[in-house]
């Protein structure tokens, strides 16, 4: 079940939204027009080291002071499915949350969760040198947001019944969602050495709780929690109004 778009319109324009997926995309372009060794090398100098961070190790001619590495490392992809992934959900769920909040918080909440994902992950490894780099934990944040903003929302969803081939996409409650979302996050990251994993689970986690938490003082006052269903919460109509497939 992978979401792919939302029917959830609000009136406005959410241009940090698109600035950001802008920004990231300009970013990974970047570090793809580098060489392989120079390549790594930036996600080394420019990714969050949680042992760098700590001071349990050094990093000689670093670019920028440790701390800095908390905000460009969320600017930062692995490779293009890391990059697809993450902006994809920005911008299915970015753009009501920042209409929510408003242009500058929205920017400061997006920040703010990012790093307390960053941290989470930092500390149940507070010695790696595996560098940490993507926009993933900060975008579990809004996330967060969004569940407590919209969980009657409409999400359209892509459905691969297995060993059925066949592709079916039909509208999900948000609580549904990104509820199932969390949990995934809770579990693998139970299961997976947070060491060996290739995907830093308690990073989402983390930034999902953060929005969680922080998304009633960063909302407009007029805006509510909790937001009532729209008519038709099940739906297996396959047009959306939202979404880069609506």
């Amino acid at each position: 079940m992978f979401p792919i778009s939302d029917d959830n319109p609000e009136p406005g324009v959410p241009f940090v939204t698109w600035a950001i997926i802008a920004i990231c995309t300009g970013v990974f372009f970047l570090q793809a027009s580098l060489g392989p060794g120079e390549a790594e090398l930036a996600v080394y100098r420019f990714g969050l080291i949680p042992g760098v961070l700590f001071g349990a190790t050094e990093m000689t001619n670093a670019p920028v002071p440790a701390w800095a590495t908390l905000f460009s490392s969320m600017f930062m992809h692995g490779g293009f499915a890391h990059l697809a992934g993450n902006m994809l959900y920005l911008w299915i769920f970015g753009d009501n949350v920042e209409l929510a909040m408003g242009r500058v918080r929205f920017v400061l909440f997006y920040l703010v969760t990012g790093i307390a994902a960053a941290l989470t992950h930092s500390f149940f490894v507070p010695a790696s040198t595996v560098p940490l780099v993507g926009a993933s934990g900060a975008i579990s944040g809004v996330l967060g947001a969004y569940l407590l903003l919209y969980p009657q929302g409409r999400v359209r969803v892509l459905f691969l019944p297995f060993p059925i081939i066949l592709l079916r996409t039909f509208y999900v409650p948000a609580l549904v969602v990104l509820g199932l979302w969390f949990a995934i996050q809770v579990v693998s990251g139970l299961a997976s050495p947070v060491e060996e994993a290739g995907v830093a689970f308690w990073a989402h986690a983390g930034g999902f709780v953060a929005g969680m938490v922080l998304v009633p003082f960063f909302k407009r006052s007029g805006v509510p929690l909790f937001h009532p269903a729209r008519p038709r919460v099940f739906d297996g109509r396959t047009g959306a109004r939202r979404g880069p497939w609506g």
